[in-house]
């Protein structure tokens, strides 16, 4: 794709076995291309190197074979332009909402006036405002999870990596912040790639689902999600083709589940 954010090349990665054992295979051979403005959830079983893929993307991680381009030009070290979202908020204690929100700006030697005005729209756009001052223990779950998605937008990273941003949530914290994530990712024109083990989550949010399977993990499926927009999160079974793209990719992932129940 000549437009893409992201490129994955015939990714493959393996780490060391313990003692004298072979090294473990876990991604062999992963190709996909993330177009710029596109929401991508990529979804498989437990420990199928998903979140080893984000980790490749922001340049925390080199591949063992094959190549992560960002705007077409290989990722080597730490990529400054992507925002990473983790499973934890990971939001510093001893900092208030503001302080943790302003940090990226802060690094990259924005002045004073310019990072107050950032960080209150910023807060402003998660449903923050007024809870400047508070300390991530003074916050919910919910808030300090819109905390770190706003300290990730402030800084408008080329693309958004989430990885189960949303896992640890309630129910209704989690429908109220896909809720939110539609929202601002659209607002924002954002290229989002987004780890999950939710299908429902995959197919309300995302452009295409990308399906890996067990490891030695490939892609099995990459599944355009053609749902009219804006997309019904608290009742997604109403979403116009909902249940035909819910299967599409169901029909596939569950072959992985299956394999794995198997293998124990």
């Amino acid at each position: 794709m000549d437009d893409a954010a992201l490129t994955f090349a015939e990714i493959r990665q393996e780490f060391p076995g313990p003692n004298a054992e072979p090294p473990t295979r876990v991604l062999d051979g992963i190709s996909f291309d993330v177009g710029r403005g596109e929401f991508i959830a990529v979804i498989g079983p437990s420990g199928c190197g998903k979140s080893t893929l984000l980790q490749m993307a922001a340049g925390l991680l080199a591949p063992t074979g094959g190549t992560v381009r960002h705007r077409g030009r290989p990722v080597v070290g730490v990529n400054r332009e992507v925002g990473f979202v983790p499973q934890q908020a990971q939001l510093f204690p001893w900092k208030t909402l503001s302080e943790n929100v302003e940090l990226p700006l802060l690094l990259r030697g924005v002045p004073d006036a310019e990072r107050r005005s950032r960080v209150a729209d910023a807060l402003r756009a998660v449903g923050l405002d007024g809870f400047e001052r508070h300390y991530p223990n003074q916050l919910s779950g919910g808030m300090q999870k819109r905390g770190s998605i706003a300290r990730t937008l402030i800084y408008k990273p080329d693309v958004i990596l989430m990885d189960e941003p949303f896992g640890a949530l309630d129910a209704q914290t989690r429908m109220v912040m896909q809720s939110d994530l539609q929202a601002l990712s659209r607002e924002a024109a954002a290229t989002v790639v987004f780890i999950t083990h939710d299908i429902t989550e995959a197919v309300v949010l995302a452009d295409r689902v990308v399906v890996l399977s067990q490891r030695p993990s490939r892609v099995l499926a990459d599944i355009a999600v053609t749902l009219p927009r804006p997309r019904d999160v608290f009742e997604p079974f109403r979403n116009p083709g909902f249940e035909a793209a819910y299967e599409a990719v169901w029909s596939r992932f569950r072959t992985q589940i299956a394999i794995g129940h198997r293998m124990h």
